[in-house]
Formats: structure tokens, C-alpha cells, sequence
């Protein structure tokens, strides 16, 4: 059986000329609703009994426009557009093909093929896509919107930092602010623990898919939690990563919020550092709820007071594991760390003990309950002036393994140590570079040079 397509007049076309082969319609009549003259009408009736129904198709059907531009054209003009207005909105680039390459099309047909190579995207797949409002969660501490907000707070009168921002779900209401360096996991967590002993264990925390909360990378080793993931799901808090900023908006709009009322608070008392914005934030941050908090649906609190098995300052730690080598030693982030033998780490050679870096900057070596006593061997120490003094007898050897060291680049340590911006005094000091030595570029662009909103400002009202 032959499927044939046909258009609406093309099915009115083949009833009219039916309905004239049975003699229910007159020549003029079938003429006049065809809209053709007598002789058409016979002409049709005779494509139709010798092809059938396929006889009244249109031959032009499937068939290029005879008025069609050529493929050469066609190809050249998108292989410009790809090459030099590959950004460029059809209009545009219609005018500078017609400028700069005497090629003189419409926009409309330049707009149909860009459309076609995936080079444009018409108006309704530009359109944006809508999110619609949720309802709030019903209580207190069921959900907690966390988000760092990177601004110049201080405007002109100190650096641009991170404010760690904690709003619960169901009230706008500020739980906890912490002004840090940078969004980092140190600072999470020091902030939630500030934020359990004041509150408690919320039932999870709504977040954006920074590192700290979500293992961004294919190949996370593992379980690929990170590990302030780790510590929250120890404490039975669930951690929920927002897929766009909008799913959550709350905190997005109480930083906009924080950007101009916060800003103009701390000027007014002339707060300058991290420290002392700390210590206003708690009193900010009572006037900010007074005016702008929700009463819950349910007036329960479902905060979880700390279980007697939970160790907050224990899990809220950066924990890795090492294994212990036949002499007491293991290694982390470029350093010989040699176990004391003890009744308890003699056994451990050849098995796995957990390094914890705390936020305060302490480092300990865990194995079960115990705390196992250590000692380092930084292996990228320099050897400093201080050292040839002590060692008379060995003052050339070290002389001249100065003047070496001193003129090699500085060494890094591990592409994944933790951000220790926020992280107290630490083992682990950052090398710096000799003087005159040559500074590796970053790749990518360079970035583009900042300004305080105070230069911004003056810059705008410098005369042209």
C-alpha cells in the first residue's frame, strides 16, 4: 500500500474533481471552485485517472526553489560568519558581509541558515527558562540556605572577602554570618560549628555546587565526598546542592540585600578588618531579623541538640589517610612525618592511620581513639643563614647548598592541600619566591585589573 501526502487544497482538489467524474457538479461549477478555467478542470480529471491521487501532488514538492540561493553562496557566507561573526546576530553580520565582502543577502535568510548550522538560536530557545516559587519549608531548622557572597565590604577601606551566609528556609531569618578571606572549607567549618553550639543540627543545607559541598572532578577517589561533606553526614546533616541559583533564591536575595544595607552599616561605624566586622555581625544581624524575619507555618523547632557519640570538633576536621612504612614514617603534603615508637605505633607499620588538619591550624595523627605522637621532616625546607652558624663544621657544605637551593624556583606543595586562607598557624607555609627569580604564569588570560567602588565612581565622573 502507497502512502501519498497531499495538502488540505490538494484533498479539496481530488473531492471537486470526483464529484465532477460522477456528474454532481457542472464543468463551470467545478471550475469555480478550483479556481481554474474548463480546460484545466479536463486536464486534472486525465492526471487523475491515469496516476491516481499522486497525479494532483505538486511536482514542485520536495524539489529546491528555482529562486534558491546556490550551496556554494550558501557555504561561503557561513564559513564567514563562522570565521569572523561567528557573535554576531544575523543583522549585524549581514551588514558587514554586504561592507566588507560585497555579499548582499537578507537578514532573514542569513538568520534561517545560522539557525540551521546551530550558529543562532531563535527566539523562543533564547527565551529564559521560568523557575517557579516553592513554598517555604514549615519549621525552623528543616532547611538552611548557605551561600558565600565575595564583595568589597569594606569598600575602599580594606580588601575584598567572602561573607559565609546561613538563612533558614522557613523564616529569611539570618541564622549565622562569618566574614572570612575566601569560600573555602576551613571557614565552613569553623562557621557551622559556630553555627551547631548556637542552634544546633539542622534536619540539611540547601548549597550551590562549590567544591567545599560537592565533588566536582570524574575521578573523585573515594567515596567522592568531600570532605566537609563527610563531617555534616557523620552528624546526620544532609547536604542538598541546588542545580542554578534561582532554586535558591532566598539566599541570593539576602546577599543583594546584605550588599547595600551591610555595607552601609559597617561605613557608618568605620569597621575596616575581618575581625571587627565579626564582631558586629551578631548585633547586625538581630536588627536585620527584627525587620525582615517570617513566622514559621509550624512553630516547632526541629534543631537537633549534639548526640552524646557526636565529637563536633573532632569531625569537623580535613581527614586523609596514609599508611604507615616499616619505619614508623608516612608521608603528607611534601613532608616526612616519623611516628614515635610507642607501645601503640609500633604495631601500625604497613597500616592505615588518618592525618586531621583543623581549622586552628593543628595536625594530628589518628589511629582508633588514640593521638599518636609525631614529629616532621619537612622535605622543601630551605637551608636558612641561622643553620650555617649553628653547624661550624659543615658552614661550606651548607653555603653552598644555600646558593643552589636559592637558585631553584621555589617548590610547591600538593595540587590538593586545603585552602588555608582561613585555617589558623599551620606546618605548612606557603614558599616564597627569591628575589629576581622567574614567577611561572598562570594559564589562561591574565586577569582584569579591580577597582574599589570608590575608584569605579571617580573614574566616572573624570571628564572625557
Amino acid at each position: 500500500m502507497t502512502v501519498v501526502v497531499m495538502s488540505h487544497g490538494e484533498l479539496s482538489r481530488h473531492d471537486t474533481l470526483l464529484r465532477f467524474e460522477r456528474g454532481e457538479l457542472r464543468i463551470e461549477d467545478a471550475a469555480m471552485l478550483l479556481g481554474v478555467c474548463r480546460r484545466q478542470v479536463y486536464r486534472l480529471l486525465d492526471r487523475l485517472r491515469a496516476d491516481g491521487p499522486e497525479g494532483l501532488v505538486s511536482w514542485k514538492r520536495g524539489r529546491p526553489s528555482n529562486r534558491a540561493f546556490k550551496a556554494e553562496l550558501r557555504n561561503q557566507v557561513l564559513g564567514l560568519v563562522r570565521q569572523h561573526y561567528h557573535d554576531f546576530g544575523p543583522t549585524l553580520a549581514t551588514e558587514y558581509l554586504a561592507e566588507r565582502h560585497q555579499i548582499t543577502i537578507s537578514h532573514e535568510t542569513l538568520r534561517k541558515w545560522m539557525i540551521q548550522e546551530g550558529l543562532w538560536k531563535d527566539r523562543d530557545a533564547r527565551r529564559p527558562r521560568p523557575y517557579q516559587p516553592r513554598y517555604r519549608r514549615d519549621s525552623r531548622g528543616e532547611l538552611v540556605q548557605v551561600d558565600g557572597s565575595k564583595h568589597w565590604w569594606f569598600e575602599d577601606r580594606g580588601p575584598q572577602c567572602t561573607l559565609l551566609v546561613f538563612i533558614d528556609d522557613a523564616t529569611s531569618e539570618l541564622m549565622h554570618l562569618r566574614m572570612v578571606e575566601s569560600e573555602n572549607t576551613f571557614a565552613y567549618m569553623d562557621a557551622m560549628t559556630a553555627y551547631i553550639e548556637a542552634h544546633g543540627k539542622p534536619v540539611a543545607i540547601y548549597s550551590d555546587k562549590h567544591s567545599v559541598f560537592r565533588n566536582n572532578t570524574a575521578s573523585a577517589k573515594g567515596d567522592g565526598m568531600t570532605h566537609f561533606g563527610r563531617a555534616l553526614e557523620t552528624l546526620n546533616i544532609e547536604i542538598i546542592c541546588a542545580n542554578s541559583p534561582q532554586a535558591k533564591g532566598r539566599v541570593e536575595r539576602a546577599n543583594g540585600t546584605l550588599q547595600d544595607r551591610l555595607v552601609k552599616a559597617m561605613r557608618l561605624e568605620g569597621i575596616s578588618t575581618i575581625a571587627e566586622a565579626n564582631a558586629f555581625l551578631p548585633g547586625y544581624m538581630a536588627r536585620h531579623n527584627q525587620r525582615f524575619a517570617k513566622v514559621p507555618f509550624d512553630p516547632r523547632d526541629v534543631h537537633r541538640p549534639l548526640a552524646l557519640h557526636d565529637d563536633l570538633k573532632a569531625e569537623m576536621v580535613w581527614r586523609e589517610q596514609r599508611t604507615v612504612t616499616q619505619a614508623l614514617t608516612l608521608h603528607y603534603n611534601k613532608t616526612l612525618i616519623i611516628l614515635e615508637p610507642t607501645e601503640i605505633s609500633r604495631p601500625l607499620a604497613g597500616k592505615q592511620v588518618d592525618v586531621c588538619e583543623y581549622p586552628d591550624g593543628r595536625l594530628e595523627i589518628h589511629h582508633e581513639e588514640h593521638v599518636l605522637p609525631y614529629r616532621v621532616f619537612d622535605k622543601i625546607r630551605q637551608v636558612n643563614q641561622a643553620a650555617i652558624v649553628e653547624n661550624k663544621h659543615l658552614d661550606a657544605a651548607l653555603a653552598m647548598a644555600k646558593l643552589m637551593q636559592e637558585q631553584l624556583p621555589p617548590r610547591k606543595r600538593n595540587n590538593n592541600e586545603p585552602c588555608r586562607r582561613s585555617q589558623g598557624e599551620h606546618m605548612f607555609p606557603p614558599p616564597q619566591p627569591q628575589d629576581g627569580a622567574p614567577v611561572k604564569r598562570k594559564r589562561g588570560r591574565p586577569p582584569l585589573p579591580r577597582r574599589t567602588p570608590i575608584e569605579a565612581a571617580q573614574r566616572m565622573l573624570e571628564p572625557a
